[in-house]
Protein backbone atom coordinates (compact mmCIF):
# COMPACT_ATOMS: atom_id res chain seq x y z
CA UNK A 1 0.00 0.00 0.00
CA UNK A 2 1.51 3.37 -0.97
CA UNK A 3 1.56 6.39 1.33
CA UNK A 4 -1.32 8.26 -0.32
CA UNK A 5 -3.58 5.22 -0.14
CA UNK A 6 -2.67 4.57 3.48
CA UNK A 7 -3.29 8.21 4.49
CA UNK A 8 -6.69 8.17 2.80
CA UNK A 9 -7.63 4.92 4.51
CA UNK A 10 -6.57 6.33 7.90
CA UNK A 11 -8.54 9.52 7.23
CA UNK A 12 -11.73 7.55 6.53
CA UNK A 13 -11.20 5.38 9.59
CA UNK A 14 -10.59 8.40 11.81
CA UNK A 15 -13.43 10.58 10.58
CA UNK A 16 -16.01 8.83 8.36
CA UNK A 17 -18.39 11.81 8.45
CA UNK A 18 -15.72 14.36 7.62
CA UNK A 19 -16.44 16.68 10.54
CA UNK A 20 -16.60 14.68 13.78
CA UNK A 21 -13.54 16.44 15.23
CA UNK A 22 -15.10 19.90 15.16
CA UNK A 23 -16.86 19.37 18.49
CA UNK A 24 -13.48 18.63 20.09
CA UNK A 25 -11.90 21.87 18.88
CA UNK A 26 -10.34 20.48 15.68
CA UNK A 27 -11.34 22.94 12.94
CA UNK A 28 -9.11 21.36 10.27
CA UNK A 29 -7.67 17.85 10.40
CA UNK A 30 -6.11 15.13 8.24
CA UNK A 31 -5.20 16.09 4.68
CA UNK A 32 -3.70 19.56 5.24
CA UNK A 33 -0.23 20.87 6.05
CA UNK A 34 -1.27 21.56 9.67
CA UNK A 35 -4.26 20.83 11.85
CA UNK A 36 -6.18 23.78 13.28
CA UNK A 37 -7.21 23.51 16.91
CA UNK A 38 -9.31 26.08 18.75
CA UNK A 39 -9.20 25.76 22.55
CA UNK A 40 -12.40 26.48 24.47
CA UNK A 41 -12.54 29.76 26.42
CA UNK A 42 -11.57 29.55 30.07
CA UNK A 43 -9.26 26.55 29.65
CA UNK A 44 -5.51 25.96 29.65
CA UNK A 45 -3.94 23.77 26.97
CA UNK A 46 -2.08 20.59 27.94
CA UNK A 47 0.55 19.39 25.46
CA UNK A 48 2.23 16.00 25.65
CA UNK A 49 4.38 13.89 23.34
CA UNK A 50 5.34 10.25 23.87
CA UNK A 51 7.37 7.74 21.85
CA UNK A 52 6.81 4.02 21.40
CA UNK A 53 9.73 2.12 19.86
CA UNK A 54 9.92 -1.51 18.75
CA UNK A 55 12.41 -3.59 20.80
CA UNK A 56 12.46 -0.85 23.45
CA UNK A 57 8.83 -0.51 24.50
CA UNK A 58 7.25 -3.55 22.85
CA UNK A 59 8.28 -6.85 21.25
CA UNK A 60 8.30 -7.30 17.45
CA UNK A 61 5.56 -9.94 17.66
CA UNK A 62 3.16 -7.72 19.63
CA UNK A 63 -0.14 -7.50 17.68
CA UNK A 64 -0.52 -4.24 15.78
CA UNK A 65 -3.81 -3.19 17.47
CA UNK A 66 -2.17 -3.58 20.88
CA UNK A 67 0.75 -1.41 19.78
CA UNK A 68 -1.65 1.26 18.52
CA UNK A 69 -3.65 1.20 21.75
CA UNK A 70 -0.50 1.55 23.80
CA UNK A 71 0.86 4.38 21.66
CA UNK A 72 -2.13 6.57 22.55
CA UNK A 73 -2.73 5.25 26.08
CA UNK A 74 0.69 6.33 27.35
CA UNK A 75 0.24 10.07 26.70
CA UNK A 76 -3.43 9.84 27.75
CA UNK A 77 -2.19 8.73 31.16
CA UNK A 78 -0.19 11.96 31.42
CA UNK A 79 -3.25 14.02 30.53
CA UNK A 80 -5.09 12.14 33.29
CA UNK A 81 -2.31 12.97 35.75
CA UNK A 82 -2.84 16.68 35.06
CA UNK A 83 -6.60 16.41 35.63
CA UNK A 84 -7.23 17.14 31.96
CA UNK A 85 -9.54 16.11 29.17
CA UNK A 86 -8.01 14.86 25.89
CA UNK A 87 -9.12 16.59 22.70
CA UNK A 88 -6.84 15.78 19.74
CA UNK A 89 -3.72 13.87 18.77
CA UNK A 90 -1.11 13.83 16.02
CA UNK A 91 0.56 10.50 15.21
CA UNK A 92 3.98 10.17 13.55
CA UNK A 93 4.67 6.58 12.53
CA UNK A 94 7.78 5.10 10.92
CA UNK A 95 7.48 1.52 9.64
CA UNK A 96 9.50 -1.08 7.75
CA UNK A 97 8.00 -1.70 4.32
CA UNK A 98 6.84 -5.14 5.45
CA UNK A 99 4.42 -3.43 7.87
CA UNK A 100 3.24 -0.59 5.64
CA UNK A 101 0.03 -2.35 4.64
CA UNK A 102 -2.47 -4.18 6.84
CA UNK A 103 -0.19 -4.00 9.89
CA UNK A 104 -0.37 -0.20 9.70
CA UNK A 105 -4.14 -0.30 9.26
CA UNK A 106 -4.49 -2.60 12.27
CA UNK A 107 -2.23 -0.29 14.29
CA UNK A 108 -4.61 2.59 13.63
CA UNK A 109 -7.64 0.42 14.38
CA UNK A 110 -6.26 -0.20 17.87
CA UNK A 111 -5.35 3.44 18.37
CA UNK A 112 -8.71 4.71 17.10
CA UNK A 113 -10.74 2.37 19.31
CA UNK A 114 -9.17 4.04 22.33
CA UNK A 115 -9.44 7.47 20.70
CA UNK A 116 -13.20 7.05 20.30
CA UNK A 117 -13.64 5.85 23.88
CA UNK A 118 -11.77 8.88 25.18
CA UNK A 119 -13.21 11.36 22.63
CA UNK A 120 -9.77 12.09 21.20
CA UNK A 121 -9.73 13.24 17.57
CA UNK A 122 -6.94 12.02 15.29
CA UNK A 123 -6.08 15.36 13.67
CA UNK A 124 -3.07 14.40 11.54
CA UNK A 125 0.52 13.23 11.72
CA UNK A 126 3.28 11.86 9.52
CA UNK A 127 4.32 8.57 7.90
CA UNK A 128 7.84 7.40 7.11
CA UNK A 129 10.01 4.30 6.83
CA UNK A 130 12.53 2.81 9.24
CA UNK A 131 14.06 -0.58 10.03
CA UNK A 132 11.79 -0.91 13.08
CA UNK A 133 8.44 0.54 14.18
CA UNK A 134 8.85 3.96 15.73
CA UNK A 135 5.79 5.92 16.81
CA UNK A 136 5.46 9.36 18.40
CA UNK A 137 2.07 10.66 19.54
CA UNK A 138 1.51 14.34 20.29
CA UNK A 139 -1.59 14.86 22.41
CA UNK A 140 -3.58 18.03 23.07
CA UNK A 141 -5.76 18.27 26.17
CA UNK A 142 -7.56 20.97 28.11
CA UNK A 143 -8.12 21.72 31.78
CA UNK A 144 -10.05 24.52 33.48
CA UNK A 145 -7.78 27.55 33.76
CA UNK A 146 -5.56 27.31 36.82
CA UNK A 147 -6.85 23.85 37.82
CA UNK A 148 -4.14 21.62 36.33
CA UNK A 149 -2.68 19.06 38.72
CA UNK A 150 1.07 19.33 39.21
CA UNK A 151 3.87 17.46 40.94
CA UNK A 152 5.03 20.31 43.14
CA UNK A 153 2.14 20.91 45.56
CA UNK A 154 2.46 18.08 48.11
CA UNK A 155 2.71 19.27 51.73
CA UNK A 156 3.76 17.62 54.99
CA UNK A 157 0.76 15.89 56.51
CA UNK A 158 -0.86 15.08 53.15
CA UNK A 159 -2.00 11.52 52.63
CA UNK A 160 -0.42 9.59 49.72
CA UNK A 161 -2.54 7.45 47.40
CA UNK A 162 -2.34 5.25 44.31
CA UNK A 163 -5.25 4.47 42.00
CA UNK A 164 -4.74 0.71 41.59
CA UNK A 165 -2.53 -2.32 42.09
CA UNK A 166 1.09 -2.08 40.97
CA UNK A 167 3.35 -4.53 39.17
CA UNK A 168 1.12 -5.25 36.18
CA UNK A 169 2.49 -7.33 33.27
CA UNK A 170 4.16 -5.11 30.67
CA UNK A 171 1.89 -6.39 27.89
CA UNK A 172 -1.39 -5.64 29.68
CA UNK A 173 -3.50 -2.91 28.02
CA UNK A 174 -3.13 0.50 29.63
CA UNK A 175 -6.34 2.04 31.01
CA UNK A 176 -5.70 5.76 31.47
CA UNK A 177 -7.32 7.09 34.65
CA UNK A 178 -8.94 10.07 32.96
CA UNK A 179 -12.13 10.19 35.04
CA UNK A 180 -10.21 9.96 38.30
CA UNK A 181 -7.77 12.66 37.21
CA UNK A 182 -10.63 15.02 36.37
CA UNK A 183 -12.21 14.27 39.77
CA UNK A 184 -8.93 15.14 41.51
CA UNK A 185 -8.56 18.51 39.77
CA UNK A 186 -8.93 21.19 42.43
CA UNK A 187 -8.72 18.57 45.23
CA UNK A 188 -5.35 16.82 45.01
CA UNK A 189 -2.31 18.82 46.10
CA UNK A 190 0.02 16.91 43.75
CA UNK A 191 -0.37 14.19 41.12
CA UNK A 192 1.57 12.25 38.50
CA UNK A 193 1.25 8.94 36.69
CA UNK A 194 3.35 5.92 37.61
CA UNK A 195 5.13 5.00 34.38
CA UNK A 196 8.67 4.35 35.64
CA UNK A 197 7.95 2.60 38.93
CA UNK A 198 6.51 3.76 42.27
CA UNK A 199 9.90 4.27 43.94
CA UNK A 200 11.35 6.43 41.17
CA UNK A 201 8.18 8.39 40.43
CA UNK A 202 7.47 9.10 44.12
CA UNK A 203 11.05 10.34 44.44
CA UNK A 204 10.38 12.75 41.56
CA UNK A 205 7.15 14.00 43.12
CA UNK A 206 8.89 14.58 46.45
CA UNK A 207 11.80 16.44 44.83
CA UNK A 208 9.37 18.68 42.93
CA UNK A 209 7.40 19.38 46.12
CA UNK A 210 10.51 19.70 48.37
CA UNK A 211 9.19 17.06 50.79
CA UNK A 212 9.87 13.48 51.89
CA UNK A 213 7.49 10.49 52.05
CA UNK A 214 6.84 7.51 54.32
CA UNK A 215 5.27 4.52 52.55
CA UNK A 216 3.53 1.93 54.73
CA UNK A 217 2.03 -0.45 52.16
CA UNK A 218 1.92 -1.14 48.43
CA UNK A 219 -1.06 -2.76 46.67
CA UNK A 220 0.54 -5.50 44.55
CA UNK A 221 -1.02 -6.84 41.35
CA UNK A 222 -1.89 -10.58 41.61
CA UNK A 223 1.11 -12.68 40.66
CA UNK A 224 3.59 -9.80 40.83
CA UNK A 225 6.46 -9.47 43.29
CA UNK A 226 6.86 -6.56 45.68
CA UNK A 227 10.06 -5.58 43.87
CA UNK A 228 8.19 -5.42 40.57
CA UNK A 229 5.47 -3.28 42.17
CA UNK A 230 8.04 -0.87 43.62
CA UNK A 231 10.49 -0.60 40.74
CA UNK A 232 9.12 -2.20 37.57
CA UNK A 233 7.19 0.63 35.93
CA UNK A 234 4.56 0.55 33.19
CA UNK A 235 1.67 0.64 35.67
CA UNK A 236 0.11 3.90 34.45
CA UNK A 237 -1.78 4.38 37.69
CA UNK A 238 -2.11 7.79 39.36
CA UNK A 239 0.05 8.69 42.35
CA UNK A 240 -1.42 11.63 44.23
CA UNK A 241 -1.59 13.51 47.52
CA UNK A 242 -4.36 15.37 49.27
CA UNK A 243 -5.11 16.57 52.79
CA UNK A 244 -5.62 13.58 55.08
CA UNK A 245 -9.00 14.79 56.32
CA UNK A 246 -10.50 15.04 52.81
CA UNK A 247 -12.74 12.26 51.50
CA UNK A 248 -11.17 10.31 48.65
CA UNK A 249 -12.42 8.72 45.47
CA UNK A 250 -13.60 5.13 45.58
CA UNK A 251 -11.13 2.44 44.61
CA UNK A 252 -7.92 4.26 45.56
CA UNK A 253 -5.48 3.01 48.20
CA UNK A 254 -3.69 5.07 50.81
CA UNK A 255 -0.06 3.97 50.85
CA UNK A 256 1.58 6.51 53.16
CA UNK A 257 2.10 10.09 54.24
CA UNK A 258 4.03 13.13 53.05
CA UNK A 259 6.45 14.38 55.71
CA UNK A 260 8.98 17.15 56.16
CA UNK A 261 12.53 16.04 55.40
CA UNK A 262 15.21 15.89 52.75
CA UNK A 263 13.49 16.49 49.40
CA UNK A 264 13.12 13.18 47.58
CA UNK A 265 13.79 10.89 50.53
CA UNK A 266 11.33 7.98 50.60
CA UNK A 267 11.11 5.27 53.22
CA UNK A 268 9.18 2.03 52.94
CA UNK A 269 8.16 0.43 56.24
CA UNK A 270 10.91 2.37 58.00
CA UNK A 271 13.74 1.68 55.54
CA UNK A 272 15.12 4.01 52.90
CA UNK A 273 13.74 3.13 49.47
CA UNK A 274 16.16 3.28 46.54
CA UNK A 275 15.05 5.58 43.70
CA UNK A 276 15.26 2.72 41.20
CA UNK A 277 12.94 2.18 38.24
CA UNK A 278 12.73 2.34 34.44
CA UNK A 279 15.09 4.85 32.80
CA UNK A 280 15.79 5.38 29.11
CA UNK A 281 19.58 5.61 29.47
Amino acid sequence: MNELALVERIRKMADPSGHSGSSRGVKLGIGHDCAIFQPPPGFDLLLKTDQLIERVHFKPRTPAPAVGQRALARPLSDIAAMGGEPRACLVSLALPKSKSGEWAVDFFKGLLRLARRTKTTLAGGDLSTDDHVHCAVMLVGVVARGQALRRDGARPGDALYVSGRLGKPWDQPIRPRLELGQTLAGRATACMDISDGLALDLYRLCVASKVAAEVDRVPVFPGATLDRALHGGDDYELLFTQPAHQPVARGVTRIGTIVAGQPGQVTFQGRKLAKRGWTSF
